[in-house]
């Protein structure tokens, strides 16, 4: 690294705390959960902001979560508290009057700011104006937006090539900025536009668009109320989509039965306390999962071919356990898949699985009575190097049984991020299809890029090679999210410039270019005036509805701007008002912008009445309505799949990267996990008791983690060892803590996500100085 990388740490500290291990929950939520989300939201800010943050939070008259994208019922919504716990930690975040003026970054140098852990970085508060960090400097210094901007643009313009530039989305990013955004890098001449999408449902996106023609979920929230069967496969809901769990209460009480399929044996997966029902104030725990898979790290694709060979067995004595009619209308290439199948050994499978065989025949019995399942899945899918193949096995036990494309049935690729998809949809993607630029030609009059650019891991290893100059992110805490820490901290340094968008302090403000930038935007929650008129934005859930969100907070600073704002006024710097976009007229009002998203991209009809009605409007989804037209046959796709084989040697063990209770992707919350009873520490590793006794380990040992792809030591130095109820060979850990060890040339066939599912690591004694 370079000197400056010497001085400037790109990973948390290794300093630990002051661990404290209790025993896991048995439920999820109750009024523990409305303790700690009043006490985070009262710690940021005075109880008059909270409280009105709070009751607009998630209401058709109000904003949009800044957290996840579960979608909000179409019918009534609680009118007391339409959000939870983790929500309410998310408004806390950004909705905090803490704020970050000159004179901290006069006291606080970048090196000093790096020696704190990602959780005290991002306590510290809102930025509340531009910052520039000068070649050489190491303090940030106060800069005007419109010199911020004349430098941006005049480094865009120095450039040999656009493609020398690379622009990165957080999911957070409304449709109208991210509109604007790839409208922005398009007319710079390049489609270098990766984004979260890349790290976390790429693999969905990809494998769904090959069986389905569609890379969305295909269900509805109401759908959820009238399935046969649920089935959760590599997802904490609990933690990373609370709200999910009313829908699957609701669910079971209309007689659904749930499957949950993981590693861990998550609170939230097995019972559910309701804060909102009398039995839920009591503390009358409310059982969800009827049935608990752990399957080992991996054992997924496994266990999904176990499932079929049982299923298709019972079909050759039970003809209608299978939807013959629907795979003969609406299917190609089941004959074969099938033949796969029945070859496979079903012992072998459960051994692969981790599982008895007992448990899988269990899990098939329930799937051979249900007429309309529902296949939920998250990160403990895509995160694989079999990704692809193994979602589009989930897909061929839908299809086989006919459950897409009909009420109670069908897709749920879980979202992340609150607006991720609805970036998608707006055309952040660095593979735009020939339709979409077609599109953007005939709008607005000038040619595309047609080369597709850089995805996340792409962008970070040409950044590397020095084949990017500028580096551009539209929000999130890109160091902080992607694999390979150091490797990663070294391609951002390598740029000339690095340009964040954001609301708070993070750790990409500190691991930057030879010149940086800092550009305060206005949160999800604050009241957004444009020539004094307010203005609202829009987002796309994990269900495809598209509806309004419109803050109403008095904002911290005055010299806060929006994204739109930012990007509209960064063209106009670029590009000015001679092009073929006219830039200047999206600074009079928003409407002017949904004006364009509706002539550039399908199913925006009528865009600024409709999503004006109250919970806004669904998308066009053809797998919804069991149509597969994008497909060159018409039909839905039985895909094969083959099994990943794991050799690990006798001192190596499997890790998974995992989130905390207290923390959203890299916003960390707090330091407690108390679902899982870990409290005042995050740099621990989760291990099996047995492996611990095998490797000469207990708990409360300290150890260093190691990975060794590619002949390359990566190490993630002072882990606790914590004992836990987790199949043997397999570890977890927390992100970004861990993120170290992720190699970043181990991917994801065909989606190229970072496998940070599966990182092979061994263990050994931490002793200090070494």
């Amino acid at each position: 690294m370079k000197k400056k990388a010497e001085q400037v740490q790109a990973e948390n500290p290794e300093t630990l705390l002051d661990l404290k291990l209790t025993a896991p929950k048995e439920a999820a939520a109750g009024i523990p959960g409305v303790v700690h989300a009043v006490q985070h939201v009262l710690n940021e800010m005075d109880p008059i902001r909270g409280f009105k943050a709070l009751a607009k939070l998630n209401q058709k008259t109000g904003f949009d979560c800044p957290g996840c994208a579960w979608p909000d019922p179409d019918d009534e919504r609680s009118p007391v508290a339409e959000y939870c716990e983790n929500g309410a930690k998310a408004i806390a975040e950004e909705a905090t009057t803490k704020k970050l003026g000159v004179d901290f970054f006069e006291k606080n140098s970048v090196a000093e700011l790096s020696l704190l852990n990602d959780y005290e970085i991002g306590k510290k508060g809102r930025i509340a104006q531009p910052m520039y960090l000068a070649k050489g400097a190491n303090h940030y210094t106060p800069i005007s937006w419109d010199l911020a901007f004349e430098k941006i643009a005049t480094h865009l313009k120095q450039l040999q090539n656009p493609d020398e530039a690379v622009f990165y989305t957080s999911g957070r990013t409304s449709n109208e900025a991210a509109f604007l955004y790839q409208l922005m890098v398009r007319q710079l001449g390049t489609n270098n536009l990766p984004d979260c999408s890349n790290m976390c449902h790429e693999s969905s996106g990809v494998a769904l668009n090959e069986s389905l023609g569609i890379g969305k979920g295909s269900v509805t929230l109401e759908d959820f109320y009238i399935a046969d069967v649920i089935v959760i496969l590599g997802q904490n809901p609990g933690t990373n989509h609370p709200r999910m769990l009313s829908a699957l209460q609701k669910a079971k009480a209309n007689g659904c039965t749930i499957i949950s399929v993981n590693p861990l044996p998550e609170t939230g997966l097995i019972a559910f306390n309701n804060p909102q029902t009398l039995k839920g104030v009591m503390g009358l725990k409310s059982k969800l999962t009827d049935l608990f898979l752990q399957v080992k790290l991996n054992g997924d694709m496994a266990l999904l071919k176990a499932l079929s060979n049982i299923i298709l067995k019972e079909s050759k004595q039970n003809p209608e356990c299978i939807d013959a009619d629907f795979i003969a209308k609406h299917t190609h290439g089941f004959e074969e898949w099938k033949t796969s199948i029945e070859k496979e050994d079903l012992h072998h499978l459960a051994v692969a699985a981790g599982l008895e065989l007992e448990q899988i025949q269990a899990a098939a019995a329930h799937l051979i009575r249900g007429k309309k399942i529902i296949a939920c899945w998250a990160m403990g899918l895509t995160q694989h190097k079999n990704a692809v193949e193994t979602i589009q096995e989930v897909v061929n036990i839908l299809l086989m049984k006919g459950s897409i494309g009909k009420p109670g049935a069908g897709t749920c690729p879980v979202r992340g991020h609150s607006n991720v998809q609805g970036d998608r949809t707006m055309g952040i993607y660095e593979k735009p299809s020939p339709a979409f630029l077609n599109n953007i030609q005939k709008s607005f009059g000038f040619e595309p890029p047609q080369k597709h650019g850089y995805d996340v891991v792409e962008a970070i290893h040409a950044m590397h090679q020095g084949k990017v100059k500028v580096f551009m992110a539209m929000g999130g805490n890109f160091l902080s999210a992607t694999p390979d820490t150091k490797y990663t901290a070294e391609a951002l340094q390598t740029c000339d410039l690095t340009v964040q968008v954001s609301t708070k302090l993070n750790r990409s403000h500190l691991i930057t270019g030879k010149e940086a930038l800092i550009l305060p935007c206005l949160s999800r929650s604050d009241q957004d005036l444009l020539n004094n008129e307010p203005q609202f934005i829009s987002c796309e859930n994990s269900m495809g509805v598209i509806q309004k969100s419109q803050g109403s907070l008095k904002p911290i600073s005055n010299q806060l701007k929006s994204e739109p704002t930012i990007v509209i006024e960064l063209a106009l710097k670029l590009f000015g008002n001679d092009g073929p976009v006219n830039w200047s007229k999206y600074l009079q009002h928003y409407d002017y912008i949904r004006d364009d998203i509706e002539k550039a991209i399908p199913g925006f009809t009528d865009y600024n009445k409709r999503v004006r009605e109250l919970g806004g409007f669904y998308l066009p989804n053809s797998s919804r309505e069991g149509k597969f037209n994008e497909l060159s046959s018409q039909k839905a796709h039985f895909v094969i799949g083959t099994l990943n084989n794991i050799h690990l040697n006798e001192n190596e063990l499997m890790m998974m990267t995992i989130r905390s209770h207290d923390q959203f992707n890299t916003t960390i919350y707090g330091l407690d996990d108390r679902y899982r009873g870990v409290f005042n520490e995050r740099r621990v590793v989760f291990m099996n008791p047995e492996d611990c006794l095998r490797l000469g380990f207990k708990a409360g040992d300290l150890v260093d983690l190691l990975n060794f792809d590619d002949g390359i030591e990566r190490v993630a130095r002072k882990f606790v060892v914590v004992e836990f109820n987790i199949p043997k060979s397999c570890t977890a850990t927390y992100f970004p803590e861990a993120n170290v060890l992720v190699p970043i040339k181990s991917v994801a066939v065909k989606s190229n996500t970072p496998t940070s599912k599966m990182v092979i690591i061994q263990l050994r004694k931490h002793q200090d100085g070494l």
